[in-house]
C-alpha cells in the first residue's frame, strides 16, 4: 500500500475507535483494561497461544505466561465482582494465524451486557456495525437467520440430522482430506466454503442458535434438538463477531475446558493450564451476554479491501 493509503487507514482506525467509545459512553457501558499476560491459556483446540517466560522471583507466580487470545476470562472475573456492563478495546494474539485475512497480533473489541441474552445483544452488535458503516457513508441490509434454517434454505441440508456423506457431498470438488474431521468440522467447512463466500457485500448476516456441540462458552437451551445460545455476525463475506448468552456454571465450564484439553492431547498439541481464577468466581457471574468483534475485519470492510495488511500499521512480516 502507498504511504497515502497507509495514512488513510490510520485515520480510519482512529475515527472508528472514537465512534466505538462514543457508542458505549452513550449506553453507559464502562471501558476497562485487563492483563495481556496470564498464567492460564486458551484451551480451544483450534486456537494456538503464544507463551513467554517470566524471569523474576518465584513468589510472583507461574513463570510461563500466555499472551491472551481474548480478554474474555478477565472481563468475566470483573462481571463476577459486580462491575456491570463493560467493554475492552485492546490487542490480542493468536499464534500461527498469518495470511491475507489474519495477523498474529490484532485488535479485539469485546463487551458484556448484564441481564441480556444473545438475541438482544445481536441487535446492539448490528447497531454498532451500522454506525461504523454510516461513518463512511454506507448502509447495509440485515438478514437474521437461524443456523439450522440457513442450511435448509441455502444447501437443502439439515445440519442436525444429515449424514456424514450428505455433509461431505457439496464439498467434493474441494479435495478436502477427511481424516480426523468431525461432524462440526464438516459443518464449519460448509459455512466457510459454500455459504459465507456468497453473502452479499452490502449485507449484515447474523446466524444464531447453533448445534449444542458448538456451544464453546455459551449456554445450551434444552429442547429437541438442544441449541447453543450464540450468534455470529458477518458483513459481506467477512466474519466480524461471535457472541454468546454466557455460561455461568463453573462445573460445566471446567468440564468443557477439560474436554478441550483432551482433544488437544489427542491431536498432539500442548495441554494448557486452566484459568483457576475464572473458575473460582464463575458461579457468581450474573446472567449476561457477551460478544467479541475483530476490529481489523471491520476496518477491511470499511476500507473496501480483502487484505488485512492494508489496515495495519505494519503487518507481521514487517513488524
Amino acid at each position: 500500500m502507498s504511504g497515502a493509503g497507509k495514512h488513510a487507514a490510520l485515520h480510519l482506525r482512529a475515527r472508528l475507535y472514537a465512534l466505538i467509545r462514543v457508542f458505549f459512553a452513550e449506553r453507559e457501558v464502562l471501558e476497562v483494561e485487563t492483563p495481556i499476560l496470564s498464567a492460564a491459556g486458551n484451551t480451544d483446540p483450534n486456537i494456538d497461544s503464544f507463551s513467554t517466560a517470566f524471569s523474576g522471583h518465584v513468589d510472583a507466580g507461574a513463570r510461563t505466561r500466555w499472551l491472551r487470545t481474548s480478554p474474555e476470562f478477565a472481563l468475566k472475573r470483573l462481571l463476577a465482582a459486580g462491575i456491570g456492563d463493560c467493554y475492552e478495546l485492546g490487542r490480542v494474539f493468536r499464534n500461527g494465524e498469518a495470511g491475507g485475512r489474519h495477523n498474529p497480533e490484532f485488535t479485539m473489541l469485546e463487551w458484556y451486557r448484564v441481564g441480556w441474552d444473545h438475541r438482544r445483544l445481536m441487535e446492539e452488535t448490528i447497531a454498532l456495525v451500522e454506525a461504523a458503516l454510516a461513518m463512511v457513508g454506507r448502509r447495509a441490509e440485515v438478514l437474521i437467520e437461524n443456523y439450522r434454517q440457513l442450511f435448509l434454505d441455502e444447501l437443502g441440508l439439515d445440519p442436525i440430522h444429515a449424514s456424514f456423506d450428505e455433509l461431505r457431498a457439496p464439498l467434493a470438488a474441494y479435495g478436502i482430506d477427511p481424516a480426523g474431521l468431525t461432524r462440526d468440522d464438516w459443518l464449519d467447512l460448509l459455512i466457510t466454503h459454500k455459504l459465507q463466500p456468497a453473502f452479499p457485500r452490502d449485507r449484515i448476516t447474523v446466524i444464531h442458535d447453533y448445534p449444542a456441540s458448538q456451544c464453546a462458552l455459551a449456554k445450551v437451551r434444552p429442547g429437541e434438538p438442544p441449541m447453543a445460545e450464540r450468534f455470529e455476525l458477518y458483513l459481506g463475506c467477512h466474519e466480524l463477531a461471535n457472541g454468546y448468552h454466557e455460561l455461568n456454571d463453573a462445573a460445566e465450564q471446567r468440564a468443557r475446558f477439560e474436554r478441550d484439553n483432551a482433544v488437544r492431547c489427542a491431536r498432539g498439541q500442548r495441554e494448557l493450564p486452566l484459568d483457576a481464577h475464572l473458575l473460582a468466581v464463575l458461579d457468581a457471574m450474573p446472567d449476561c451476554a457477551g460478544v467479541a468483534l475483530g476490529i481489523e475485519r471491520l476496518l477491511m470492510c470499511l476500507a473496501g479491501t480483502d487484505a488485512i495488511a492494508d489496515v495495519l500499521t505494519f503487518p507481521f512480516d514487517q513488524a
